[in-house]
């Protein structure tokens, strides 16, 4: 946050970094008095923090990494919601819900199943333009596609859409 002061928005283009609009929303919501968004933010914080010391050498996440760990850390949520679920505790499964909502507002939007399908289908034309067939085109295939979808769709997602077009 150097130079000029924050525009206010989460655009990546802005002054600030993806972190320090984490760290203005969570003292926002602590003096809100929204213990949701509070402890969801500071235990992300954490994860970022503990991102960040991992390794030899304390660094400084760019915005591409801390999107990474909230992308990991609302997956854990969406899992951890399903899992309370499938144990009948019902009112923890709508608390890490409600908590993975509050990160998908840091995430970028998630391509709908049509764009998915789209960029898969471009991505197998080239693979076999390639030279790649079948099953075994699959690495291919995903090597291609996971830079045009980064961040906006799920790993396990793509690679079952990269099957079913592989497969026929």
């Amino acid at each position: 946050m150097k130079g000029r002061p924050d525009s206010g928005t989460c655009d990546n283009q802005a002054m600030t970094t993806l972190k320090s609009k984490l760290q203005e929303d969570l003292n926002a919501a602590i003096k809100e008095r929204d213990e949701l968004r509070s402890s969801t933010l500071r235990l992300t914080l954490t994860a970022i923090t503990m991102e960040e010391v991992a390794g030899k050498q304390k660094r400084e996440l760019s915005d591409d990494e801390v999107q990474k760990v909230l992308t990991r850390e609302a997956k854990k949520r969406r899992e951890a919601a399903d899992a309370f679920a499938q144990g009948g505790r019902a009112e923890s499964a709508e608390r890490e819900k409600a908590e993975g909502e509050v990160l998908a507002a840091y995430l970028p939007e998630q391509l709908s199943d049509e764009e998915l399908h789209q960029i898969v289908a471009e991505a197998v034309g080239e693979a076999k333009a390639a030279g790649a067939e079948g099953p075994r085109a699959m690495g291919a295939v995903m090597k291609i596609v996971n830079p045009k979808v980064a961040g906006r769709a799920e790993g396990g997602r793509v690679a079952a859409v990269v099957k079913k077009l592989l497969a026929g």
